[in-house]
């Protein structure tokens, strides 16, 4: 009996998928590429081709119309991680693949690098740590002042999107004594008290409330440059905003006018709308430069509140597992666009 091809595109593992290999044991016939030459390098025709099964582990590769014209046997897309906004769902769909992501890793590190990232900016802590390396003068209360440094205690957690991350990062808010609200228009009437947070009706209603506004949507059609000007000049002012979903939610170019104008407090950001970043845009020069209006108000992570070891290990291990359970029992263990499929004609 032939083995079924599986092809991951581009792995987080340097050596063997050891991980992977451990969920399906030797029934399978796996191909492995990885970019050789640069690090947006299109996928081979050969590999999308070859395979009944494509695992793809980085975002910044597109599953496009062409490359899904060229998965002449794949049955699954599997995203190996939880966005799936680089994938064109809806040809997928019409060539009648399920695609599945694996939402249920990193949600721990997520919302505990969200906090992070707000109590860092609240209490001044890489700030104050620069401060003494550049002057040991600085170790004096006259330094210490910093304008988003604040009591926690009553200070309005808002929440975009109150689905797994945002929900666990809500609960760790609540734990520091923030007054937590949320915005999710998606969740059923109800959830509200389920959780025992507040719910805003509109997004404006939980901007103007928020001193802290932390995103946890995800990126789509309707929420790419959700947080534009009129989200900036909606904002409570001085709020600190925060960012650990997809860098394209935020308009780079609002968030600096923001910044400038003290509209935005202070602001945390772990993704950007290009990554790597595009050093010349004038925030990030700032911020690069060490201008001083920007001190103590900008803290930036290399796309890294998923990342720990546990987290890497529990990605791989659920993404072969949804890979596993479709090809011994024909499920689909975390599927996004079944009713899509259904709708053009799949069974399953």
């Amino acid at each position: 009996m032939t083995k079924p091809v599986i092809a991951i595109l581009d792995p987080v593992f340097q050596h063997e998928p050891d991980i992977e290999t451990g969920v399906w044991g030797t029934g399978v016939e796996l191909v492995i590429w990885r970019p050789t030459l640069q690090r947006d390098e299109p996928i081979p025709t050969s590999v999308l081709a070859s395979a009944d099964v494509v695992m793809n582990c980085r975002s910044r590769h597109k599953i496009d119309a062409g490359a899904i014209a060229a998965m002449a046997r794949a049955k699954l897309v599997v995203q190996v991680g939880v966005g799936f906004n680089h994938i064109d769902i809806e040809a997928c769909s019409r060539a009648g693949i399920p695609v599945c992501n694996t939402p249920d890793y990193g949600t721990r590190e997520v919302a505990d690098h969200a906090i992070a990232l707000v109590l860092n900016l609240m209490r001044g802590i890489s700030t104050y740590d620069s401060r003494i390396k550049q002057h040991i003068a600085a170790w004096s209360t006259s330094d210490l002042a910093l304008p988003p440094v604040r009591r926690i205690k009553g200070q309005v957690f808002g929440v975009i999107g109150l689905g797994r991350i945002g929900l666990a990062a809500a609960n760790r808010a609540k734990a520091f004594e923030f007054d937590v609200a949320f915005y999710d228009p998606y969740l059923p009437a109800g959830t509200e008290f389920a959780v025992g947070f507040r719910r805003c009706k509109t997004l404006q209603e939980l901007l103007g409330q928020s001193d802290v506004v932390s995103i946890h949507c995800p990126m789509s059609e309707e929420t790419t440059g959700l947080f534009n000007d009129a989200a900036v000049a909606a904002l409570k002012t001085g709020a600190v905003v925060v960012n650990t979903a997809r860098g394209g939610i935020t308009d780079l170019d609002a968030i600096d006018r923001g910044l400038r104008s003290g509209q935005i407090g202070a602001a945390g950001l772990d993704v950007l709308p290009i990554e790597p970043p595009d050093v010349h845009h004038p925030l990030l020069k700032a911020w690069r430069e060490r201008e001083a209006w920007l001190e103590g108000r900008l803290v930036i992570t290399p796309h890294a509140a998923f990342y720990t070891p546990e987290s890497l290990a529990d990605m791989r291990s659920l993404a072969a597992l949804s890979v596993h359970q479709f090809l011994t029992e024909g499920t689909l263990r975390a599927p996004v666009n079944l009713d899509r499929l259904r709708a053009n004609g799949f069974r399953n």
